[in-house]
């Protein structure tokens, strides 16, 4: 990596930070497109596979575009390491498989995307591994929680799809205090608006698909945090194979020099989106984080610099008002996507949540007329007039 560059602002290391020109002096990093890479001699061989020396050998151990993507979100998190995977989930799945053994428990936030419900509730009984869900109003009661066996304490902030916050000080000194792995999904945040590590957080993950690319190309995830704790996942991804493609990590660095403006636009557009849905005649509540409704507004404040672009809100009429609500939006998408330049609107209890039972979906704070709101850097009054007249 280029280290000419020493700054902490995190626009500039975002921007200045590079893997090594090659002998074409290229302005922009090129793509390395290559299953493989060689060696001088047999030493040079003999001593990389050892590890003794640090030089690419593989594409699904490491590759330059994935490592400068990689560094970049070491910096921006604060963390010691990190890797890159081929999806968000990837990187769910693989810190968990690397970090857990038979007979061990996991603690974790009730209100979790659902393909991390999933994993919880139909693979981790198969291996053994034990769950706790928590409410994240209940902070009170987490702590008579935990087991012995209590390995990991796991969550995300702000929650999918809910937009609950849960304060990251506490849980990293809960953490810290019992012994525990604290890993935080800061998918939703995105490093620019929060750092988990400041707080305590061992690892955190992200689906780079999300705000990280922001729009709607490719699919990445990637685990930061812990030296000792990234080497567990690195070794346990070189043998699994989840890596991230070269092509989707040269996209993801490039997405990164424009994450901060991106980022800044989303939120100034979702406030103002949210501000408008609440006094709106056939909205229940709004839930966004830098609204001063929001339940959790003053963690919000303390731990986020801005308040993120998702806003969700319950509309009039339950599951059909919800449909009709789709059924009338003229220009944002309807995708189970978020984070992308263009507007996304999802009712997750006629379409993402809609197998799980009203008590299922009610226990993880999606309730019947819930809609979740990717707000996009469209003109936001074309937004505002987009997501009224379908609520009027």
């Amino acid at each position: 990596m280029n280290q000419d560059n020493q700054t902490n602002n995190f626009e500039t290391f975002a921007i200045r930070t590079q893997s090594q020109r090659s002998h074409f002096d290229e302005h922009s990093t090129p793509l390395y497109l290559t299953s493989s890479f060689v060696f001088e001699d047999a030493e040079d061989m003999r001593a990389s596979f050892a590890e003794e020396k640090e030089k690419n050998l593989y594409s699904r151990y490491s590759n330059p575009n994935t490592n400068e993507f990689i560094e970049k979100i070491v910096k921006m998190e604060g963390a010691e390491a990190g890797y890159a995977f081929a999806t968000g989930m990837a990187s769910i799945y693989s810190t968990f498989m690397a970090l857990l053994n038979s007979g061990d428990h996991v603690l974790s936030c009730q209100s979790v995307f659902g393909a991390t419900h999933a994993l919880f509730t139909k693979y981790f009984p198969k291996w053994n591994i034990d769950y706790t869900y928590f409410k994240a109003e209940n902070s009170a009661d987490v702590e008579s929680l935990i087991q012995p066996n209590t390995k990991i304490l796991y969550l995300e902030t702000p929650t999918n799809p809910a937009i609950e916050i849960l304060d990251l000080e506490f849980y990293g000194n809960l953490a810290k205090k019992h012994n525990l792995i604290f890993i935080v999904d800061n998918c939703f945040a995105t490093p620019y608006l929060q750092q988990p590590i400041k707080y305590g957080a061992d690892v955190v993950v992200h689906s780079a698909t999300k705000l990280i690319d922001g729009q709607g190309r490719v699919l990445g995830g990637v685990a930061v945090g812990r030296k000792d704790l990234i080497q567990e996942i690195y070794s346990f991804s070189r043998l699994t194979g989840p890596s991230l493609s070269p092509f989707n990590a040269w996209i993801l660095s490039k997405s990164l020099e424009t994450l901060a403006v991106r980022v800044e636009k989303h939120c100034e557009n979702a406030l103002k989106v949210a501000e408008c849905l609440d006094s709106h005649p056939n909205v229940e509540f709004v839930k966004y984080p830098f609204l001063k409704s929001h339940p959790s507004y003053e963690i919000a404040k303390k731990q986020m610099k801005l308040g993120g672009n998702i806003v969700a809100f319950e509309i009039k009429g339950g599951i059909e008002g919800g449909r009709n609500f789709l059924n009338k939006i003229k220009m944002a998408s309807l995708s189970a996507n978020l984070g992308d330049t263009r507007t996304i609107v999802t009712h997750p209890a006629s379409t993402t949540h809609s197998k799980l039972s009203d008590e299922e979906r009610n226990e993880v704070g999606i309730t019947a007329g819930l809609v979740r709101c990717s707000v996009g850097l469209e003109n936001v009054e074309d937004i505002i007039y987009d997501l009224k007249q379908a609520l009027d």
